[in-house]
């Protein structure tokens, strides 16, 4: 189950995740995939089959890669070069987190990600879940944590808008879009767009946006796409159900999707907005 995916410009190749695999792959253009790190688990074997491996990936713009890491329960950091990872954050308030899943940077260092239950034998009824909700987080540069909300079913995806003002998150079969206030925070909480009666497989899970704000969501049937006022306007569908998606190539206009067992890749006409952390 792969997920996950970022495009490294310099020198050019994508990192993704292989959230049953419990690896970090590293694909380059004329290659095959092969390990960038692995393992990342390292609590013990889980009693059924699930995802503990990496999920979420991002770039915090100064060589290193940030890691959801769902099985740890926690968020991580490490060089890209290589070498060891540091604990960004995996409690909120003395509680473990559930199994952070998605995250995305502002430009002001503000780190926002999302954490559901996923990666909990038994997700919400697990025994080892310590908290009584499923959030969305900001993490800031000092490593303060605030609980931005606490009322989504399934938080998943997240990304930003090119002017940073909306902050988006995938919760079950729907997306939703928060205003973005000058000190982190968000208001404002309304549905974006409700995907409850698109027909096909997936729900809302990963995605990113492009130079012009529109939003390419994996979700029902494929990766649907969405002008800046919540007008569905096509759906890109690989071969197989795609969980989360990455611009990448030296010019951007190219979408890479991580779809179950296989990547994907599809080159458009319009640019795509990189991390934050590399612009």
């Amino acid at each position: 189950f792969i997920e996950g995916p970022v495009w490294v410009e310099d020198p050019g190749y994508l990192l993704f995740s292989d959230v049953r695999g419990d690896t970090i792959y590293q694909w380059t253009p004329g290659a095959k995939s092969k390990p960038f790190l692995t393992p990342v688990y390292s609590g013990p074997p889980p009693e059924e089959p699930r995802g503990i491996g990496p999920n979420g990936l991002t770039l915090d713009g100064k060589g290193n890669l940030i890691i959801s890491e769902h099985g740890n329960r926690r968020v991580s950091r490490m060089p890209l070069a290589g070498g060891d990872r540091e604990l960004l954050i995996d409690q909120f308030e003395g509680k473990k987190l559930n199994s952070p899943n998605d995250l995305v940077y502002h430009s002001s260092g503000d780190l926002y990600f999302t954490d559901p239950p996923y990666g909990l034998q038994g997700q919400d009824e697990s025994p080892d879940k310590e908290l009584g909700f499923n959030g969305v987080y900001r993490l800031d540069p000092d490593g303060q944590i605030e609980l931005l909300t606490s009322e989504l079913t399934r938080p998943n995806g997240i990304a930003l808008s090119p002017d940073e003002a909306t902050l988006y998150v995938g919760d079950s079969r729907r997306w939703m879009a928060y205003d973005v206030q000058p000190d982190g925070s968000i208001s404002n909480a309304r549905v974006f767009f409700d995907a409850s009666d698109i027909e096909g497989a997936g729900g809302a899970d990963g995605m990113k946006v492009d130079s012009q704000g529109n939003l390419y969501c994996t979700g029902p049937g494929g990766v649907l796409i969405f002008t800046p006022d919540g007008k569905h306007i096509g759906t890109i569908q690989p071969t197989e159900q795609p969980a989360n998606v990455a611009w990448g190539d030296n010019d951007g206009k190219t979408l890479y999707m991580t779809a179950r067992t296989g990547l994907y890749r599809i080159r458009l006409n319009i640019q795509g907005l990189l991390p934050a952390g590399t612009r």
